[in-house]
């Protein structure tokens, strides 16, 4: 509206007009609201793009580069799509522990990412709220997560259950991986590594870490103790295998606890220690020659080595791998029923689904996106980028992909002519291959009874066993006791007396 200069009429009525119109109007074409819309969003420290990089990812389809925060990123992408500005409030958390003792102390969030189990607790306590079907729509061009996501990964989310609804109902997958061990081949063999027997093995004494983790630990012990079981010809041949397996390998039973227990004192003294971080250091400068790993921060490790000149390799225990995901759920305490914040929250899921955004991410924390980008090849050609082979290379394998990126494992448009070592490094952390996937089981939700079980048998291990400890300790712990009440006593009796 042109408002004419000393005009009292025009200026009356460009208030009336502005008046009438609360809440929205017309920018570049695009419907624009004035309310802004706060997103609270919690994901896992340094598990998303922060920019500033010093490196151009320069694909066949154009370059990719993160010179801003991706958050920020978003943020200015909501706008301009939408015409409803977004303020994301990001914070992060170290553990799926932390983040549920933060939540349950009161603090809000909107948008989450935490690992399969905790999802599926948050979902037992009716504290997540389902996806919409509008995020669903793969005819939305915005809808990059339903478009994107690998057919691989779909197919897990579709038919693992939790209170009788699909995952997929209430988690979008972000990232995931399997478990290993990253070792020193100079050390180490790949038999000896690809073992979970190695946690014991005496000729690696205070040579190995494992995961200061309850679940982790215990997953690690159950395969070890059902070695002969899981490896054996009639197990996996058996028409049920993976059914089989999943429960196998989720065994929470008192006598399972028990076992795992005294495997596991025999890996706390085995080991060089448990660990939360400090293992990927520690394989690097050469402290211990064997790491238990999640795969994605193996690839982290294997790339920060070869920069030290070390050459480290990932192998996967031939018993079974625990195959993870960390995914995005909204949680009914900060959603409710505000249709604008779950749309930025689902659009937040989108953003970090697209192809773009998915390399972006993977090349800052090293993990393995869920998103295999549909018809959209880029996320192949980032594969293709950090792993294929110098065209004078003679070594090189031929590593086929189909299976995660179009759910065809013959897809010959999905290899990888890789050099020959990648199959045991970074391409095989970064996406293992079929094989080694087809022995992946997944990590259940214990109850409340089975987790303050499990929890015990972690606080037995982790401090003091008190069914190992000999006889002989427990006299001279009753005298240390004893000896005190009977000089008081005594001097008390004296007194009176």
């Amino acid at each position: 509206m042109k408002i004419l200069k000393g005009s009292a009429p025009g200026l009356i009525l460009f208030l009336l007009v502005f008046l009438l119109l609360p809440s929205e109007g017309f920018a570049s074409g695009k419907k624009v609201h004035s309310r802004e819309v706060v997103l609270r969003v919690s994901n896992w420290e340094e598990y998303i793009d922060e920019g500033d990089w010093d490196e151009t990812i320069d694909l066949e389809s154009g370059d990719i580069i993160g010179k801003n925060n991706i958050v920020h990123d978003f943020e200015d992408w909501y706008y301009e799509t939408y015409g409803i500005k977004v303020k994301v409030e990001y914070s992060a958390f170290g553990s799926n522990e932390e983040f549920y003792n933060m939540f349950t102390l009161g603090n809000k969030y909107d948008l989450v990412c935490p690992s399969e189990y905790m999802m599926m607790k948050l979902v037992m306590e009716d504290q997540v709220l389902p996806l919409s079907d509008a995020f669903f729509d793969r005819d939305d061009p915005n809808n990059y997560y339903a478009k994107g996501l690998s057919p691989y990964i779909r197919k897990i989310f579709e038919e693992s259950t939790i209170n009788g609804d699909p995952w997929a109902k209430y988690f979008a997958g972000y990232m995931w991986g399997i478990t290993g061990i990253v070792y020193n081949p100079a050390y180490v063999s790949q038999e000896e590594a690809s073992t979970w027997s190695i946690l014991t093995n005496p000729k690696f004494r205070r040579q190995v870490t494992i995961k200061d983790s309850v679940r982790e630990s215990y997953f690690a012990a159950v395969g070890a103790l059902k070695a002969d079981l899981l490896t054996s010809q009639e197990f996996i041949n058996d028409p049920d295998y993976h059914r089989n397996l999943e429960r196998e390998m989720n065994d929470s039973s008192d006598q399972m606890i028990s076992k795992a227990q005294d495997f596991l004192q025999q890996v706390k003294e085995n080991t060089y220690s448990f660990e939360s971080d400090a293992g990927k250091a520690d394989m690097i400068t050469g402290k211990v020659v064997a790491n238990y790993q999640w795969s994605g921060d193996g690839v982290y490790t294997l790339d920060q080595a070869e920069e030290d000149g070390l050459y480290l390799s990932f192998a996967v225990p031939e018993e079974s791998t625990n195959i993870y995901f960390d995914g995005w759920c909204m949680l009914k305490s900060g959603i409710g029923k505000d249709k604008a914040k779950q749309h930025a929250a689902e659009a937040f899921i989108n953003f970090m689904s697209r192809p773009d955004s998915v390399i972006r991410n993977m090349y800052y924390i090293g993990f393995t996106s869920c998103i295999s980008g549909g018809e959209d090849k880029r996320i192949f050609e980032y594969a293709d980028w950090c792993f294929s082979a110098e065209e004078d290379e003679e070594e090189v394998t031929d590593y086929p992909l189909g299976y995660f990126f179009t759910g065809d494992s013959e897809d010959e448009d999905y290899v990888i002519t890789a050099p020959t070592d990648q199959v045991n490094r970074q391409l095989f952390s970064q996406y293992p291959d079929e094989k080694t996937i087809s022995r992946s089981s997944i990590m259940v939700y214990y109850d409340k009874e089975t987790t303050e079980k499990l929890n015990q048998m972690w606080i037995n291990v982790r401090c003091c066993n008190i069914r190992k400890i000999p006889v002989w300790a427990w006299v001279i712990a009753g005298i240390v006791i004893i000896l005190p009440l009977i000089f008081i006593l005594r001097r008390k009796m004296n007194k009176n007396y």
